[in-house]
């Protein structure tokens, strides 16, 4: 890990030797206009300005490597060298899924309506996924990221966040619960086979879908229809392997690509108190690395940037990256970024230690300092 700031351990926020202090019962007013000022800042430099260009070139290069990958599917004929392509694939629609992601930020169009249309063509009908699932369970944890009761990202499941959670499972659940650690990557293998699962619960249930019927006909047509392209190229055998592995590589990578983001970071409480810029900012870790890192996790890696200006260019974040690092290292507020590798350990010894009840992580000095805000 590199930094500017002091890094007391591998992994650990990035602070300041002496924070900004604040007397008691003013921590709130004088920290209300800290975001306004990084926001004047950020629009000032031109960092939330469109890139359209940037878009469609992207859009091109995914569209081509989409339809490569069908003339592989249909030229290379029944033979196991199709597993490739099969991961292949799971590549192609990982980068869909983030310029969906993109779109249902209003990152590429100034008009809402067509960034809408935009991800619902991306995340409906080439990858698989309800866009109005997700604005709706990614909107929450916008606005709330890591806060109890309030992001869905962190509410119990096959993996558990929070010590409390772990403590009220009981019997072979909290046995197993308590090997959560072991068990994170092979679960990630079947988040994508999840996030399908969902989006079809969602547009068929009482979710709240804005164009549920659009989203039925676009979903109907990418679930139904790759499997039956796949199995007529391949046969019965080859095909169902073809689709296991396309499956198990997507969940990989896409959960792969999400969980660094901000699993064992900070957990706020659901009656916590705290500001918007450092709500954001103390929840959420970047992934440093040269462009490989970027383009391979659609600019994510940039996750502080991102969380706190949500609708900026995803191509834009890097700029951003110094002029946030410089500003939270003036106000004393925690700027976390490490490996992807080291990311990846963090949150694997951090729900570990939740399965077991060790505890809490967070009981750190740079922490600690804002749980009374």
């Amino acid at each position: 890990m590199t930094s500017t700031l002091d890094a007391p351990a591998p992994g650990a926020a990035y602070r300041r030797t002496v924070p900004r202090q604040n007397r008691p019962g003013t921590a709130q007013a004088a920290h209300a206009s800290d975001y306004t000022a990084l926001a004047k800042e950020i629009k000032a430099a031109g960092l939330l300005r469109r890139r359209p260009l940037w878009y469609t070139a992207r859009t091109v290069i995914l569209a081509a490597a989409l339809g490569l990958g069908f003339v592989l599917l249909f030229t290379l004929g029944q033979t196991w060298w199709q597993l490739l392509v099969a991961v292949y694939f799971a590549v192609v629609f990982t980068q869909i899924a983030f310029l969906a992601h993109d779109g249902a930020h209003r990152q590429i169009f100034e008009s809402g309506k067509r960034n809408a249309w935009f991800s619902l063509i991306t995340g409906n009908l080439l990858v698989g996924l309800s866009v109005g699932w997700w604005e709706h369970k990614h909107g929450r944890h916008h606005a709330n990221p890591n806060t109890v009761g309030k992001d869905g990202d962190i509410v119990p499941g096959a993996i558990v966040f929070t010590k409390e959670d772990a403590a009220e499972r009981t019997g072979v659940i909290r046995w197993l619960t308590s090997k959560q650690g072991y068990f994170f990557f092979p679960i990630l293998l079947l988040s994508g086979i999840d996030l399908h699962i969902s989006a079809i619960k969602s547009v068929a249930g009482k979710d709240d879908v804005k164009h549920r019927g659009v989203e039925a006909v676009l979903l109907a047509t990418r679930l139904i229809g790759f499997p039956i392209l796949v199995f007529l190229a391949l046969g019965p055998v080859l095909g169902a392997a073809f689709m296991l592995v396309q499956l198990f590589a997507f969940g990989f990578y896409m959960g792969g690509s999400f969980a660094p983001n901000h699993k064992g970071m900070r957990i706020i409480g659901a009656d916590e108190k705290v500001d918007y810029l450092r709500r954001q900012v103390l929840t959420s870790r970047n992934i440093s690395g040269s462009w490989v890192i970027p383009t391979a996790l659609g600019g994510l890696n940039y996750q502080v940037e991102h969380h706190l200006f949500p609708n900026m260019p995803s191509v834009n974040l890097r700029k951003a990256r110094p002029i946030v690092r410089r500003y939270c290292d003036e106000l004393g507020v925690p700027y976390t970024e490490t490996t992807l590798l080291q990311s990846w350990g963090m949150v694997v010894r951090y729900i570990h230690r939740v399965g077991i009840g060790a505890a809490d992580p967070f009981d750190c000095p740079a922490a600690a300092a804002y749980r009374t805000i």
